[in-house]
């Protein structure tokens, strides 16, 4: 994917203010802090495309990021920061639930977990809720660059098997540093978007 246009088009809290162009969408989902607005701008070769914060739970809208005039990248609210009032955590579940039971431009949605941990209860929770849904869905395993290769080897199957995922789901290493995985994901999103992909990405 040649990116000639990134840009944060809407911000959303209820369906009224989703765009209306009808691309089609992928959704990132994961924990608070987990790597999203990073593997975002990986992805689209942006340093600030998608703001990055230390303070969790920053992200409290959908975001929308309109991609080439042909999709968009959707950041959802991380999920279980502790720190976030029961009242703040419900709003942010019925934003997301709504966005993602609801969407039709949504094509799939790729979770986000943290490759040297075991995924939360909260991830397992998304990652089965979405499997229920039907949902077409990819785990991006963030921050490999933490690790070193016989760690990443050794912590794939133990994400695999903590998230009880099948064989033929789909786990990917990545690294928003050394951009690992980053042209498995794009190729993976071309193909669930139906889009003509044209495997260079420019820079800046």
């Amino acid at each position: 994917m040649i990116i000639r246009k990134a840009e944060l088009e809407k911000v959303a809290v209820d369906p009224s203010q989703y765009p209306l162009a009808g691309y089609p969408e992928v959704a990132f989902a994961g924990r608070s802090n987990v790597g999203k607005s990073s593997l975002i701008n990986s992805l689209v070769n942006r340093k600030s495309l998608a703001r990055i914060s230390s303070t969790p739970g920053k992200t409290r809208t959908i975001n929308f990021y309109n991609i080439n005039d042909a999709l968009y990248l959707v950041d959802l609210p991380g999920y279980g920061y502790a720190k976030v009032s029961m009242e703040e955590k419900k709003k942010w579940g019925k934003i997301i639930e709504e966005y993602l039971n609801k969407r039709q431009e949504l094509k799939l949605v790729i979770l986000l977990v943290d490759i040297r941990h075991e995924p939360t209860g909260d991830d397992k929770l998304m990652f089965e809720w979405m499997k229920a849904t039907g949902s077409k869905m990819v785990v991006a395993a963030t921050k490999s660059d933490k690790l070193s290769k016989n760690q990443i080897n050794k912590n794939l199957p133990l994400i695999r098997k903590s998230l009880n995922m099948a064989l033929d789901d789909i786990l990917i290493p990545f690294s928003s540093e050394t951009k690992q995985g980053r042209e498995e994901l794009w190729n993976i999103i071309e193909k669930y978007c139906l889009i003509e992909g044209q495997k260079s990405i420019t820079k800046d």
